[in-house]
């Protein structure tokens, strides 16, 4: 049976793995962390704010300016990190870049009382997605309204949404329980008491309504709310796996202040040595063919101890 969490009991999670791969991810020095890299993962490193946002930004026009008529296409964007969404709004607006073919994707929205979270929500993603760039963009240049695709609980249509162009880009942060998106460890209950869901069982998972882990619900109450965490939902909506690997490249965004440097080296090293394990659903990723890690090297930090 493996280790029980020491995060939450009731949940698979990191803390649930071999304590050698534990250790083995917290001495890595930044150099360690580049050389990680092989085919089919790549790691970037910035060496500014203004380069990593900016990078961060590029890659929604990257997607955007190959899409036409005949091949629609665009990008899967998060909140979190958000500070590229301003600068996604002005190079389209200096460019007049017309996103007339051009599709964005939603990660994932809020559940509040039984239905995603609406634009009156003050954590609501889909709001932040439209106040921080879509409503900044020029209406002539602005994207189709319906191809504007947010997660909602009925998710049919957003499923759907997928079929109708090509995602060149899915772009993301990690979060401090090592999920992209809300695609968070399971319970640990049922089928899955002893042992968390195998890598390809979990790959099976669509667009859905999932229940967080504490730590997500801790860590958005930290980086989005001073740390009140009574206002953060217990559920969510989010894209799944099996739209991630219609994605054509998977490019995670590490800043330095979503998760922390274990954690940031937790999931290079697992993804670089192709271990995958449903405990850390980033880890899942050393499967698809195209995954790009960037850090911000100021936020890189270190394992060491340091008393407070």
């Amino acid at each position: 049976m493996r280790t029980i969490s020491k995060l939450a009991p009731g949940w698979w999670d990191y803390t649930t793995l071999d304590k050698a791969l534990l250790d083995d991810a917290a001495i890595l020095s930044e150099k360690d962390i580049e050389q990680l890299g092989r085919e089919g993962f790549k790691i970037c490193m910035y060496d500014t704010r203004e380069e990593f946002f900016l990078a961060e930004a590029l890659e929604y026009i990257n997607a955007w300016q190959q899409a036409t008529e005949s091949d629609p296409a665009g990008i899967c964007g998060p909140i979190g990190p958000t500070e590229q969404l301003p600068l996604v709004a002005q190079i389209v607006n200096e460019l007049n870049l017309s996103l007339k073919n051009c599709h964005f994707w939603g990660m994932d929205e809020w559940v509040v009382d039984g239905k995603e979270a609406g634009m009156d929500f003050p954590l609501g993603f889909a709001k932040a997605d439209m106040e921080l760039c879509f409503d900044r963009i020029r209406p002539e240049l602005a994207i189709p309204k319906e191809n504007l695709h947010f997660p909602a609980v009925d998710a049919s249509k957003y499923i759907e949404s997928w079929n109708q162009a090509r995602c060149i880009c899915m772009q993301g942060g990690q979060g401090e329980v090592k999920h992209w998106a809300f695609n968070d460890p399971p319970k640990r209950e049922g089928a899955f008491s002893d042992a968390p869901p195998p890598p390809e069982v979990f790959r099976k998972l669509g667009t859905r309504v999932v229940d967080l882990h504490p730590l997500t619900l801790m860590q958005n109450a930290r980086t989005s709310g001073g740390g009140a965490v009574q206002n953060v939902p217990q559920q969510a909506v989010t894209v799944g796996p099996v739209e991630t690997w219609k994605a054509e490249k998977v490019s995670i965004w590490h800043p330095g202040h979503h998760d922390n440097p274990f954690g940031m080296r937790l999931t290079a090293l697992m993804i670089s040595k192709g271990i995958a394990d449903s405990s850390v659903p980033m880890s899942l990723l050393a499967d698809h063919p195209n995954v790009q890690f960037n850090y911000l090297r100021s936020g890189i930090g270190e394992c060491d101890v340091e008393m407070h």
